[in-house]
């Protein structure tokens, strides 16, 4: 039930980029969609691009779009919550990463997943990374795969 309040708040008819504290932002599929798109010439050799949206204190928001495998992620503070705007993708989560190095405070990239589980991701589809979960998108050769992220500070 969690999860359909929160796609019902993310794709009411209406869309801003800017918010106060106490203003409502609603997220557009359309806007998000068109949003991936404008993106893919922006990918980087790490194969993915974002655009930060909105930053509300305890949580933010951005978009991503990825054209290849991202790395082995490991986020200490902030669980990552993603809305499958467009293309297919493999999430392996959870397990352990020992080899993962850190990148800033409470930030950690690379090393190899063990232990982790595969789910397959395609458009609407949402998911909930707790802190401290080892994730990596997997994506298919030739492929591209848009979603948007809320990111939840947990402390």
């Amino acid at each position: 039930m969690k999860y359909l309040m929160l796609v019902a708040v993310l794709f009411v008819p209406a869309y801003a980029s800017a918010a106060g504290p106490s203003e409502v932002v609603v997220y557009k599929a359309a806007d998000l969609q068109s949003l991936g798109k404008k993106l893919s010439p922006k990918v980087n050799e790490e194969k993915i691009a974002v655009e930060n949206l909105d930053n509300f204190g305890n949580h933010f928001t951005m978009v991503a779009h990825r054209e290849g495998n991202g790395q082995v992620e490991i986020h200490e503070h902030y669980a990552d919550v993603f809305v499958v705007v467009s293309g297919h993708a493999t999430l392996l989560a959870g397990g352990t990463d020992k080899e993962a190095k850190a990148t800033e405070p409470g930030e950690f990239r690379g090393g190899t997943i063990l232990g982790g589980q595969r789910h397959a991701l395609g458009p609407g589809d949402i998911v909930h990374i707790p802190a401290t979960v080892p994730h990596q998108l997997l994506l298919d050769p030739n492929q591209s795969f848009t979603y948007f992220v809320l990111k939840v500070k947990t402390d």
